[in-house]
């Protein structure tokens, strides 16, 4: 590819981004789906302008990068709920673990066609809530404690842990693992190794940024903050691949907790920045997909992403929330609400890539079925989360304020 053509396929790609979040501001559509649909128009589905597999194996490091500084950024405000909505998140976690991955397989298997192999892929790919989804949709409906944070955590929790899975079913149907026993050796040592190396990593960042305490340096706290996320990253995958996901909210976690030198500053930039990245990779992997990818799924393929929306997660979360520590109505909304989002999209879309070099079949299916997960999931539960939400009355109670009359004392 020409230098020339390179800079047209970024140039199109942040339009085409910026647009979509523009059109987002203007209607209220979740911007992700719009998000979607413009790299969907711009990409092999629509108008041809964009292809991604033009990048070669820059595709697969520079969707990492842009990843990884998402991850960070969702460590970085992750406030984790205590006591026993704690140790709900981890039961959440640990049931859509078990349920949730094996339904996803036999019913993608049985309904939308995919191989045995392929349908475990799907599932992890699946598996996890995307945060980078259900943290704006949390602020705008102003979801009331502790609901807010155990969707959030929920998904900074399962979303490393789906994509490293992901990635060791994918090895294992490639023929470099060998059995479950591997698998589940791998994932430990991947797991457990990215969170040692994030947690070190932000210690030592939070350190260094305590350092820098001259108010016009503040350029280099991002610098030092986007050169930490960026080597620890690389660390990660070059020793251990896909660790580094677990190790950016790691990261992101400690320096969050810790006191750093105009902390607020520092979580708004990164935020903006995160954001961008969203805007760049949504359009950019949508772009692969074709509908010759999404038509064979038919009927099948949008009975199986139905399901899994109403039947598995519901029991799932019914199973994981027995108990006092949520209500009614809250277990109604976490049942409903799983959006997928960015990471989802990433791996699927790096995936599916080296499954058609491998030459297995159902790649386009993986890649094609996963995006319509998306679709479905973070347009339809996007949409009716805010008037669900209201219905049930899980809103902040001192929201409620802003729309009552004043009171005679007021006057």
């Amino acid at each position: 590819m020409t230098p020339e053509r390179l800079g047209l396929l970024w140039g199109i790609t942040v339009f085409a981004g910026a647009c979509a979040r523009l059109f987002s501001s203007f209607t209220g559509f979740p911007s992700v789906v719009i998000l979607l649909l413009s790299g969907l128009f711009i990409g092999r589905s629509g108008l041809g302008l964009v292809e991604p597999l033009d990048l070669g194996q820059g595709l697969e490091t520079i969707v990492g990068l842009l990843v990884c500084l998402v991850l960070f950024e969702g460590g970085l405000n992750l406030k984790l709920p205590e006591g026993n909505i704690r140790n709900t998140v981890l039961k959440i976690s640990l049931v859509r673990l078990f349920i949730s991955l094996s339904a996803g397989i036999f019913i993608a298997h049985w309904l939308a066609g995919l191989s045995w192999q392929v349908a475990g892929i799907y599932s992890a790919i699946v598996l996890a809530t995307g945060p980078t989804v259900v943290s704006p949709l949390v602020e705008q409906i102003k979801l009331a404690s502790p609901l807010s944070e155990v969707l959030k955590a929920e998904g900074l929790l399962l979303e490393p842990i789906g994509a490293v899975l992901a990635l060791l079913l994918l090895e294992l149907t490639l023929g470099d693992l060998r059995g479950i026993n591997d698998v589940f050796i791998a994932l430990m040592q991947r797991l457990g190794g990215g969170v040692l190396i994030g947690l070190s990593a932000g210690w030592l960042l939070s350190e260094i940024l305590k350092k820098i305490k001259n108010e016009a340096s503040f350029g280099i706290e991002l610098q030092v903050t986007l050169g930490f996320i960026f080597l620890v990253y690389g660390i990660c995958e070059y020793f251990l691949p896909e660790s580094g996901l677990p190790a950016s909210v790691a990261a992101g976690f400690i320096v969050g907790k810790r006191e750093v030198i105009d902390k607020e500053r520092l979580d708004n930039l990164i935020g903006e920045l995160a954001q961008l990245a969203i805007t760049v990779l949504f359009p950019l992997l949508a772009a692969d997909v074709s509908w010759g990818e999404l038509s064979p799924l038919g009927w099948g393929g949008v009975v199986c992403v139905f399901m899994l929306m109403v039947i598995v997660r519901p029991i799932s979360i019914w199973i994981a929330t027995m108990g006092r520590e949520l209500n009614l109505k809250e277990k109604i909304f976490l049942a409903w609400l799983a959006p997928r989002g960015i990471v989802t999209a990433a791996v699927a879309s790096l995936f599916s890539i080296r499954l058609e070099q491998a030459g297995i079949l159902g790649a386009g299916r993986l890649q094609g079925l996963v995006f319509l997960t998306i679709l479905m999931t973070v347009g339809i539960q996007g949409l009716s989360a805010k008037p669900l939400a209201n219905r049930l009355e899980l809103g902040q109670k001192n929201n409620c304020l802003l729309y009552t009359s004043p009171s005679p004392r007021d006057s």
